[in-house]
Order: C-alpha cells, then structure tokens, then sequence
C-alpha cells in the first residue's frame, strides 16, 4: 500500500480526512491534533502532531508498513462494549445518586493531585534519534 492508496482506504472506511496528515494528498481543514505519515530521508515515520508538536510514534523502512500502521491506528475501533450483568445493571438504575457522588469525589482527588504535582518540562517532538525498524 503506498500513501495514496491509504487515503482511498481512509476515506472508504469513514475516517475523516481531517484526523490525518498525508503528504501529496490534499485535504481539506486539518484537526490541530492528528496523525501524521511522512518520509524522513528515506525513513518512513508516522506520529501524532498535538499542540503544535511532532512525536514520531513508528518508524519504518518501507512505505507499505509505515501505511498499514496508520490504517489500522485509524480504524481500530477498540473492544467490542461488554454488555452489563443483571446485578450490575439493578445497581446502576437504583443508585445513580452514589454513583454519581462517587465520580465527583474521584475527580476531585484527581484534580488536587494534579495541583499538587509540580509542572514538567515537556519532551522533545521527536526524541533521540532511533534507528529504524527492520522489517
């Protein structure tokens, strides 16, 4: 598969062009976090850009890998939902109120943990550099 022929896929599989980032493959308005797949002399690596930043996330030695990565990184649609068990579902129907208590407590232990920690200096786009992956 080369990079024109994921686009096809893409687009046939119902992920929106702005989710991904393909050079020579024009597309409309861009998400300011994507997916990203590009060649880097003669390397073929795929990342994510978010918040103005590029993290390579793979890396490869030919194009066709480098496309199926991203392929199935954007169609992956996660594990099938495990439908609830009778008793679990009784308890969510009669006590929305604890659960709900719950959450609101969970989060704000969350957030008073985060305020706590101080703030770290983020890493580099790319990182070291890293030889490629062989096939």
């Amino acid at each position: 598969m080369d990079r024109f022929q994921l686009r096809r896929a893409l687009r046939a599989a119902g992920v929106p062009q702005p989710y991904y980032e393909i050079p020579g493959c024009p597309g409309g308005p861009q998400r300011a976090d994507r997916y990203f797949l590009e060649e880097r002399a003669g390397v073929w690596v795929v990342g994510v850009h978010e918040r103005g930043e590029r993290a390579v996330l793979e890396r490869f030695t030919d194009e066709d890998r480098a496309c199926r990565w991203l392929y199935d990184r954007l169609t992956d649609g996660g594990p099938a939902p495990v439908p609830a068990a009778p008793e679990e579902m009784d308890a969510l129907l009669h006590d929305s109120d604890g659960i709900q208590r719950r959450a609101r407590e969970q989060f704000e232990r969350a957030l008073a943990e985060a305020r706590r920690r101080p703030l770290q200096e983020p890493a580099a786009a790319d990182g070291p550099a890293e030889p490629p992956l062989s096939p």
